[in-house]
């Protein structure tokens, strides 16, 4: 058990850390700072964090365990506030959907402290951001990536370990940049299209009328269109070298479905689909 959680960020994910922390019986207490004051009090208010601090390095202080639950742009920043009440035994660890960007702030802002740094990436989440949507189950059956490097204490990957196993979440490690390449095509890519999709309907002069006789798969695909938009601007920017490896893939297979569309290929392009629809059904047949 940790005696006290300093969780920086009291969002959707950090909320849902502490609440998630609590119910295990994790945590004896919980200092929270958010940059914005109501987010911090609304935290308190619902019972997620018990104190509510004026700073991130406030909230850090004499805490065994701190999680960083902030855009990615703000990892640096962060990580500089708490750095002087980081000790050798404290386990630090961010949430963010990125990795190698992650570890560059996290040397540049922590030095020989690195080792008690490891960087995690929790696949879970909601469309609607805000600590009133936190939930206790949140990291529940989903998948978190560990990306530890030879500087990471073997002692706080084990402790990182523990704890996600405890939220309830199926831990896998591997290397950041083997995490970022592969979440710009799983992740980042999907995120992208849907938010060019909404602007591509939305952007026509009778896309509203359009939009208005949308069914079930439009609003399937679509879905994740409606995250939080400073959130996925860092994103896309912080792994945009491997997005937009993913984006070239993507509009070459884009580009052979028009082309046989524009030819009236009926078998090629029902060859073409059937690929895509046997893939997918082989991956939702192991999930």
């Amino acid at each position: 058990m940790f005696e006290q959680l300093g969780l920086i960020g009291c969002g959707l994910m950090g909320g849902s850390f502490a609440l998630g922390l609590k119910r295990a019986g994790l945590v004896k207490r919980v200092v929270g700072y958010s940059q914005s004051p109501a987010t911090t009090r609304k935290a308190l208010q619902l019972g997620v964090i018990d104190e509510a601090a004026s700073s991130a390095l406030q909230a850090a202080s004499g805490c065994d365990i701190v999680l960083l639950a902030v855009p990615v742009a703000a990892t640096e920043v962060s990580l500089q506030a708490i750095q002087p009440a980081i000790t050798p035994q404290m386990l630090i660890m961010d949430v963010g959907s990125t990795k190698g960007d992650v570890l560059v702030a996290a040397q540049r802002a922590l030095g020989e402290q690195i080792g008690s740094f490891v960087p995690a990436h929790p696949i879970a989440g909601k469309e609607m951001a805000g600590v009133e949507n936190a939930d206790a189950k949140l990291y529940q059956g989903c998948q978190t990536i560990l990306t530890p490097t030879g500087e990471t204490r073997s002692s706080q990957i084990q402790q990182a370990l523990q704890v996600w196993q405890a939220l309830g979440s199926r831990v896998v490690q591997m290397s950041p940049e083997a995490h970022d390449a592969a979440f710009a095509a799983v992740s980042h890519l999907p995120h992208l299209l849907a938010f060019a999709m909404m602007n591509a309907v939305t952007g026509q002069p009778r896309g509203q009328d359009f939009l208005a006789l949308a069914g079930p798969g439009f609003r399937d695909f679509t879905r994740i269109a409606a995250s939080d938009p400073k959130v996925w601007r860092d994103i896309l920017l912080a792994n945009r070298q491997e997005l937009l490896v993913q984006s070239r893939h993507f509009q070459a297979q884009l580009l052979a479905f028009e082309a046989l569309m524009a030819q009236g290929d009926g078998v090629a392009l029902q060859a073409l689909i059937e690929q895509a629809s046997a893939a997918r059904s082989q991956w939702q047949s192991r999930g």
